[in-house]
């Protein structure tokens, strides 16, 4: 998106939507098919890319399908559109939802710095999360097996309960004022899968990590949180094998994984 022309998009956004795109304000996604801008009506409009042959169909709608939870606190959707790009061969979607002022946590350190609040509101939200009903997938059974076998062969990696989740809880989609935001993944997963992820993403800070254990320890003291847990410390440990070095999540996870095996294995 940042390094292609596409202005005639834009420009159609702008008739389809009736507002003006504040194009100073771009936000560009990390893999670079997203990007967001303020509106004229003091919205955010996020605009996606995809090749028409490769549109996932439960992501190309996480963001609408979202607006019907309830008691979670996340931008609310107002309406989309989308269409079809012969020329490029893609496939454009649109959404308008809530502009959000308060900027995501970002990192460890800034977590440190948040209220009981904060953490009050994030439990209430996905625990609401938690007992939505859906025909959604957020993660099977069959990719948490693949991912934590790829590690540590070996583990009974059979999840005992499930239950809606976003399936993406990092820092980065995570406001200050506890929104959760980017809703492409939710869907069933193992319970405790948000607290696993959220977790992994505090391990370089201990602190944290231990906060997000205490916060959330009714999930993740169960078999399926320590699980999601185990399958975070694969990931972290895979990433960093396909680096070829250590990363600030690799070291703690490979000390962390030990003792979830420990538990499983016990």
């Amino acid at each position: 998106m940042r390094e292609h022309e596409h202005e005639d998009v834009l420009r159609r956004v702008e008739h389809v939507f009736g507002v003006d795109l504040e194009r100073a304000s771009v936000v560009y996604g990390e893999s670079g098919a997203t990007e967001g801008f303020r509106t004229s009506s003091g919205t955010w409009m996020r605009i996606e890319r995809r090749h028409r042959w490769r549109i996932n169909s439960a992501i190309w709608v996480g963001l609408e399908a979202a607006s019907t939870v309830q008691g979670v606190r996340k931008p609310e959707w107002f309406q989309g559109a989308t269409w079809v790009d012969h020329a490029r061969g893609l496939a454009w979607r649109a959404d308008e939802v809530e502009f959000i002022s308060a900027p995501v946590v970002g990192d460890p350190i800034t977590a440190k710095t948040l209220p009981d609040e904060w953490w009050a509101t994030l439990r209430q939200s996905l625990a609401a999360l938690a007992e939505h009903p859906t025909e959604r997938v957020g993660m099977t059974q069959a990719h948490l097996t693949k991912r934590i076998d790829e590690v540590f062969p070996g583990v009974d990696t059979i999840v005992d309960d499930w239950a809606t989740a976003h399936a993406d809880v990092h820092w980065g989609n995570l406001s200050t004022e506890g929104h959760l935001i980017d809703w492409e993944d939710w869907g069933t997963a193992p319970r405790g899968l948000d607290a696993a992820t959220l977790w992994q993403s505090a391990l370089p800070d201990p602190a944290v990590a231990a906060r997000v254990q205490e916060e959330f320890a009714e999930d993740l003291q169960t078999r399926s949180g320590k699980l999601s847990q185990l399958l975070a410390c694969a990931n972290a440990i895979r990433v960093a094998a396909r680096w070829g070095m250590p990363t600030p999540l690799s070291e703690p996870a490979k000390a962390a994984s030990a003792e979830l095996l420990k538990w499983l294995q016990g």
